[in-house]
């Protein structure tokens, strides 16, 4: 069966690739089939469950390239679980009664809609394979084919999550800026808290870049402008436990020398030891719809910040969190270069019918597919081990 109409949405939280995911999209098929009409929905899956969409129309299509030099989405995102029915109807997303997925599947064929382009997360992921079951269950015959964007990079079995390089690209240039910070004050404990929920690899990229940088700056070396009190002094990731002691010890010398640490703790490392205080002290723990604890709320970077202080005699502590900087950037060069090669797959997989999520299969030897939905999923563990983070701890002397 040809197809004739196409809609688009992004959802959950934003990412260095979702403006110019929507860009590509619009160019390939403009390019490969111009004839085919495009939609997207306005907030990701609320939108779709609300008839909100809006027309690609000629104006936009000769418009699309300019999307790859912005962040955020053109099209708006939202957090949206289609089986969390108490959520969808508390947020007037369905009526009362209503099931959220037959809302959906019925939006998309008054839409007259044959493929479904669903760019987001695990969670969005998540959302499409539960509509795909959906609809293939009840007789819809129709595409779904999703594009993994977190700049967690934590997406099972994808191997490079689309923005996850860009994040830690700026997260590495916000980091230099709060750095220098320390020379306002004697004694000071910077703590850059770094988005990833359950795998470290963002914080570890962030701290690589930041190192890498503070290697190549022409430092005058002289003071507190010196590549030693600039540079990242200990990464702490949720994959790699630590000795809360040991550590103290090492970085206590450091802040004697130096006058100043600087950390990197991605927001999920001592999450679970955080959650199991707050439970014993009888506190309610804050979660999103999808049960995931909202890190936003419970501040790793403060517990880091006043586990180490006592500790290191810090005069000042400063917390910052890069994670909304860096998350909203425009894609850079290696992400863009990602982003056109899938989604460039994604429209040729969607015209021959083929659902699932475009990425490196890891499992596949590497090779770009559709990966089916059913492999995919959240929380893949940053591998501590690899050369380039074990060269780190090195460096840094965390090993």
């Amino acid at each position: 069966m040809p197809v004739t109409t196409i809609a688009m949405l992004t959802a959950g939280g934003l990412a260095p690739c979702l403006s110019s995911a929507v860009g590509g999209l619009i160019e390939r098929y403009t390019e490969v089939a111009p004839d085919v009409r495009i939609i997207a929905y306005r907030n990701g899956y609320a939108g779709l469950l609300t008839g909100d969409s809006v027309e690609v129309t000629d104006a936009v299509r000769a418009a699309a390239g300019r999307l790859h030099a912005f962040g955020g989405s053109p099209i708006g995102n939202s957090r949206v679980r289609l089986t969390n029915v108490d959520d969808c109807v508390r947020r007037g997303l369905v009526p009362p009664g209503r099931d959220p997925l037959h809302v959906a599947a019925e939006q998309l064929r008054r839409d007259g809609v044959d493929v479904l382009h669903t760019i987001g997360g695990d969670d969005t992921n998540l959302n499409a394979a539960e509509l795909v079951t959906y609809l293939r269950g009840n007789g819809f015959s129709f595409t779904v084919v999703g594009l993994a964007k977190t700049i967690d990079n934590d997406v099972v079995p994808i191997r490079q999550s689309l923005g996850a390089w860009t994040a830690a690209e700026q997260g590495a240039l916000y980091a230099r800026n709060v750095i220098a910070e320390h020379s306002a004050n004697p004694r000071m404990l910077v703590v850059h808290e770094v988005m990833g929920r359950y795998s470290g690899w963002l914080t570890a990229a962030t701290a690589l870049a930041h190192h890498q940088w503070v290697r190549g700056a022409p430092f005058a070396e002289w003071l507190y402008n010196s590549g030693a009190r600039w540079d990242v002094h200990a990464v702490f990731v949720p994959e790699r436990p630590f000795d809360i002691a040991n550590e103290a010890r090492r970085l206590r010398t450091t802040m004697d020398e130096q006058d100043g640490v600087n950390l990197f703790i991605s927001e999920g490392a001592g999450i679970s030891e955080i959650v199991a205080a707050m439970e014993v002290a009888g506190e309610d723990v804050p979660r999103d719809p999808f049960g995931h604890v909202q890190l936003d709320k419970i501040n790793p970077g403060q517990w880091f910040a006043k586990l180490f202080a006592a500790e290191l005699g810090a005069q000042k502590v400063l917390v910052q969190k890069s994670g909304y900087f860096s998350r909203s950037a425009a894609a850079n060069a290696a992400d863009l270069a990602l982003i056109r090669e899938c989604t460039a797959y994604a429209v040729d997989a969607a015209l021959r019918g083929a659902s699932g999520v475009v990425g490196h299969d890891e499992e596949r030897g590497g090779d770009l597919r559709t990966i089916e939905f059913e492999r995919i999923a959240g929380g893949k563990a940053f591998d501590v081990f690899v050369p380039w983070f074990t060269d780190l701890l090195r460096d840094l002397g965390q090993a």
